[in-house]
């Protein structure tokens, strides 16, 4: 067998890179946004202010629908109130 012959790569193996490759990207986003968030308790979170600062005036909530509903943040996981407060508490500049 010649050396050309031993390095020749199958049809069939670089279809299966590829697709391993294309599901790896697709799953990039998935893996991203449930890394991004952490339970609540790991966050300190409360459903209360801690004096002036509150989720409503924090960077990193996303506000609900109307002023009063939950909302979400970009690290804590689940609802959050726009009254309540952890760790993460950045006032918007």
């Amino acid at each position: 067998m010649s050396d050309y012959e031993s390095k020749r790569v199958s049809r069939r193996s670089i279809l299966k890179g590829v697709a391993l490759a294309a599901a790896g990207l697709a799953a990039i986003p998935v893996v991203a946004r449930a890394a991004g968030t952490v339970p609540k308790a790991s966050m300190q979170y409360q459903d209360h202010p801690k004096g002036d600062q509150d989720c409503s005036n924090c960077v990193q909530f996303i506000p609900g629908k109307t002023a009063t509903a939950m909302g979400e943040r970009s690290v804590v996981a689940g609802p959050i109130s726009p009254k309540g407060w952890c760790v993460a508490y950045v006032k918007k500049g």
